[in-house]
């Protein structure tokens, strides 16, 4: 009963996290203008907070229930070429999240009604993202009918 404790536990924070890094993306996507009041990026920078904190936790949740087998063995995710790839497309996510948090960051300083101008890249990359996080939900679900597994 504990291990299944455990497993839901795990797989409700993944879930949720999920979910959180998920509105915190389209939230930074409606409110990207092309020219933001230093007010408006202090705002985007507590939501990218957010799904900093968002993608801490699904990470963690997700190694473990990865790495300790709670539900299925190691082996079924680490020779599965599909979750290799959804693996590849967060770590992508994540590492284009790191110039608009930059951005937000460097420039929310200053007077809070100052217009500061946004480059369209920081706005492509955020569009960006959430092309990409659009496919994670597919490579899970072709994981979780059995799709992509290369082992015996």
């Amino acid at each position: 009963m504990e291990t299944l404790a455990f497993e839901i536990a795990l797989r409700y924070t993944h879930f949720i996290s999920i979910l959180l890094i998920t509105g915190a993306m389209a939230a930074e996507w409606i409110l990207m203008k092309p020219e933001l009041t230093r007010s408006e990026l202090k705002r985007l920078s507590r939501i990218d907070a957010i799904y900093g904190v968002a993608a801490v936790l699904v990470v963690a949740a997700g190694l473990m229930l990865w790495l300790l087998g709670v539900s299925k063995p190691e082996t079924y995710y680490t020779h599965n070429w599909v979750f290799l790839t959804k693996i590849g497309i967060f770590n992508t996510v994540g590492t284009l999240s790191v110039f608009p948090t930059v951005f937000f960051i460097k420039r929310q300083k200053g007077r809070p009604e100052e217009v500061v101008p946004v480059p369209a890249w920081i706005r492509r990359c955020i569009s960006l993202e959430l092309l990409l996080l659009a496919a994670i939900p597919l490579c899970a679900s072709l994981m979780a009918r059995g799709y992509g597994y290369i082992g015996n």
